[in-house]
């Protein structure tokens, strides 16, 4: 898969994944009284006005990104209703030839860690027959537990050939609480803890390549540059899905240490930047009728920032 991640940038000239993150104020009041009439202002209704928003969004940028990343909180609060509307939009994605990363951010282990990893990447046995569950490309994990909440993931992946962004440099403000902890080495050397597990994940991902890349990749947010260029170096295999630009503060300029010498090796993630653009003055002249053009426009824009960048460095 991520061959097919690599040859779909190239494709598009679009280093780009939209984050399918939907809340209901994200969604325009034509949409959800469209809903609403059909299932009432139920869980149904909100699940149904997620998805038709999803569809519009998706048909008006399948051509210009290689993937999406639709986080499944924003789905499960609506309950059993809101998973099927996540399944829904995993599905069309696909069928429209995305690749979906599924930000879903699992970290356990044993049993419980195959759990997961069976039903997202892999197939789960019923009787005679076997059954894909959610069927993502590839998911997030919380490496906090070690190597035991890891492997079950790497595990599917050889079987399903699928892939993984690990967490280690996340986005929000407060992850330095933890991440950025100073950790004494074997060797007497202080190291903060996220390049430890950069590491490791460059570790993991040595033994799971790719034909140029491994399909053990990190997750290292653009609000943290000067972090991301020396992860950079530590993961020099590991393809690197990048949130926080636009809306969380991230911007073009900060994220050309994140890709290699090839312009390849990272995935800049927006969410709410191109999913709710139409909210944004720069683009409220489209309306709420018209805010999948609205979606469109913004990731246009992101492409040539992220290009300009990438020319300048």
């Amino acid at each position: 898969m991520i061959n097919r991640l690599v040859q779909k940038i190239q494709q598009t000239g679009a280093p780009i994944v939209v984050g399918l993150d939907p809340m209901l104020k994200y969604v325009p009041r034509h949409i959800q009284q469209k809903a609403y009439a059909e299932y009432g202002e139920s869980l149904q209704g909100a699940a149904e006005a997620i998805w038709l928003y999803n569809k519009e969004i998706v048909d008006a940028i399948c051509d210009l990104v290689p993937a999406v990343k639709p986080q499944i909180a924003m789905y499960e609060q609506f309950g059993i209703e809101g998973l099927q509307a996540f399944q829904k939009t995993v599905s069309y994605c696909r069928e429209k030839g995305l690749v979906v990363i599924g930000d879903i951010k699992r970290g356990d282990i044993g049993s419980t860690s195959e759990a997961y990893a069976v039903g997202h990447l892999g197939r789960v046995q019923v009787g005679a027959n076997a059954y894909y569950g959610f069927n993502e490309d590839f998911v997030t994990v919380n490496p906090y537990l070690g190597s035991d909440g890891v492997n079950p993931f790497i595990k599917v992946c050889r079987e399903e050939k699928k892939g993984l962004f690990i967490l280690v440099k996340t986005s929000n403000p407060s992850s330095g609480e933890f991440q950025d902890r100073l950790v004494k080495c074997e060797d007497g050397t202080e190291k903060p803890l996220y390049e430890i597990v950069g590491e490791k994940v460059a570790q993991w991902g040595a033994d799971c390549m790719g034909d140029t890349y491994s399909y053990i990749g990190a997750v290292v947010g653009a609000t943290y540059p000067e972090m991301g260029k020396a992860l950079r170096r530590v993961m020099p295999k590991s393809f690197i899905l990048v949130p926080g630009y636009g809306a969380q503060g991230g911007k073009g300029a900060d994220l050309v240490h994140f890709f290699n010498e090839d312009g390849l090796g990272a995935i800049v993630n927006s969410s709410r930047g191109i999913i709710a653009a139409y909210q944004q003055e720069k683009y409220a002249g489209y309306g709420e009728e018209n805010f999948a053009e609205a979606s469109r426009a913004a990731v246009l824009d992101m492409k040539a920032d992220i290009a300009s960048a990438l020319a300048n460095r």
